[in-house]
């Protein structure tokens, strides 16, 4: 009787032990509820999202080189003017534009279906957009929805930004002129969606983007489930493919996706200059989720930046790293007064060349005559429960103008080339059974 005991004593600390390692806090960093939504991961049904255009029914052609995008946008229209549905893409390829989803629509694309962007710049027309966290006049995404509260793509199928000749055209230019910005070089997104609330993206393949592969901007309730997205970063890189970009956003749930990219994975944006805080068209990414997600390629999995002004409430958690260049980035702009606070990346495992970069990001430097230099502060940022290989362990080198403050490491077993780190570099550092190298960092 006392060993049976003992026994279902070690299985309880077992199963104990098991879920401080892999189990989801009931709160947010800064101790808030998280709303039962982010645990609803239910997927939305076809037969659920109204009446069905098929587009091949309705005169877009299949495999065919002619660009279809004013017979598809007809047929976005004819959905909307009918009181809403689903524009369903079927098996076989079909050459496009820019498209603009209308209220109450939705685009589903069947396993074995591509929608795939032209490479020709005119078949996005320049009009207000968002870009790099200003708002100005630029080329529109390949899927673009403005204003369409409940929008959704879903399906197995692909959508394919067909991002070749931009890229060529990139490098061409950064050849020749190597200070040129991204934004000299005409290219078109793969998915922007901008105003609209309670979104969702499931299932699909996002590949080869021109620019930024999703991007979100002031939309509020979103989630981003078992997306594939990818972008290549050899032989020719894909410049500036992230696979999804949140700008101004709140209430984001990404789970059960593979990203794998020649940028960032995930970079939280929000404007960017001097006075970025004074606009209204800027704002705070919170309340956001990474969740049971596997990274291949990418300058980084979680990024914070570069074009960003407050990020809060961020959650990275039972992720599994291939192959990033960094695990969390908190890109520390001078020129842009920032805050990155209550930040968690934990029940990490993999292989990434750092753990956590925090430096000066001074890419297009400009104060636009601000005579001082505005200051940016990282605080509350936690790591724990990380298992990893990398080369640098702690690559932090905070600018005189950056502030950090509250980093907690718990529970980490890192191998690393680079082992060194320097708690000076933040006020108020706690190091909790943190192993690097096989030894107990304190």
């Amino acid at each position: 009787m006392a060993k049976l005991c003992l026994l279902l004593f070690h299985i309880v600390c077992l199963s104990a032990s098991c879920l401080a390692q892999t189990g989801r806090s009931a709160n947010f960093p800064d101790g808030t509820k998280i709303p039962a939504w982010f645990s609803d991961s239910s997927k939305i049904d076809l037969k659920n999202l109204g009446k069905q255009f098929v587009v091949t029914e309705h005169g877009a052609v299949r495999d065919s080189m002619v660009v279809q995008t004013a017979a598809i946008q007809k047929i976005i229209d004819l959905a909307s003017k009918q009181g809403g549905g689903v524009i369903v893409v079927p098996k076989g390829i079909f050459l496009s534009g820019a498209l603009f989803f209308k209220p109450k629509t939705h685009l589903y694309v069947s396993e074995g279906g591509v929608l795939k962007g032209s490479d020709k710049i005119a078949d996005y027309p320049s009009m207000q957009s968002r870009m790099e966290g200003q708002n100005l006049d630029y080329f529109p995404a390949l899927v673009n929805a403005y204003g369409v509260n409940g929008f959704t793509i879903s399906g197995k199928g692909t959508i394919d930004g067909n991002g070749l000749n931009y890229w060529k055209a990139f490098w061409q230019r950064r050849k020749e002129n190597p200070n040129c910005t991204n934004l000299e070089v005409s290219r078109p997104r793969l998915v922007f969606i901008w105003k609209s609330n309670d979104v969702q993206v499931q299932d699909v393949r996002l590949q080869n983007s021109g620019f930024w592969t999703s991007h979100y901007y002031q939309c509020n309730n979103i989630k981003i489930l078992n997306v594939r997205i990818t972008a290549p970063h050899e032989p020719i890189k894909a410049p500036s493919t992230d696979a999804i970009d949140l700008d101004v956003c709140s209430n984001v749930l990404i789970k059960g996706c593979y990203l794998a990219v020649n940028d960032d994975a995930i970079a939280l944006k929000g404007g960017k200059g001097p006075y970025a805080d004074k606009d209204p068209g800027n704002g705070s990414n919170t309340n956001i989720i990474i969740e049971d997600c596997e990274f291949g390629f990418c300058h980084a999995a979680l990024t914070c930046g570069s074009e960003a002004i407050h990020n809060k409430n961020v959650v990275m958690r039972n992720c599994h790293i291939t192959n990033a260049m960094r695990v969390l980035w908190l890109k520390m702009r001078p020129d842009t007064p920032q805050k990155y606070e209550f930040v968690s990346v934990e029940n990490i495992d993999g292989y990434a060349h750092s753990l956590i970069y925090v430096k000066p990001w001074k890419q297009f430097f400009d104060l636009k005559g601000r005579k001082d230099v505005p200051l940016s502060y990282c605080d509350n940022i936690s790591l724990k429960n990380i298992n990893l290989k990398c080369e640098v362990f702690f690559d932090v080198s905070p600018g005189e103008y950056d502030k950090l403050s509250r980093f907690r490491f718990d529970n980490l077993n890192i191998v690393a080339k680079n082992a060194a780190y320097d708690k000076s570099v933040v006020n108020d550092f706690e190091l909790s059974n943190v192993k690097v190298n096989g030894k107990i960092a304190d």
